[in-house]
């Protein structure tokens, strides 16, 4: 049970952690003007695809390291 508890954790931290770093990335200046939704979808999807590789990097890090 902790262990599922402890993936679920990683993965929102990493999309947490990933959301944050492509905040500072500006997506309407490589976008189609006055087109905010797109940008912010395409920022969602990228902090998920971030967060889930950076989770998965976290996680078997801890599993070599045990």
């Amino acid at each position: 049970m902790t262990e599922e508890i402890i993936r679920v954790l990683a993965y929102f931290f990493g999309f947490a952690v990933s959301l944050y770093a492509l905040t500072a990335l500006d997506f309407n200046r490589f976008l189609r003007k006055n087109r905010p939704v797109p940008a912010q979808i395409l920022m969602i999807l990228l902090a998920m695809a971030l967060g889930t590789l950076f989770a998965q990097f976290l996680l078997a890090l801890r599993i070599t390291l045990n």
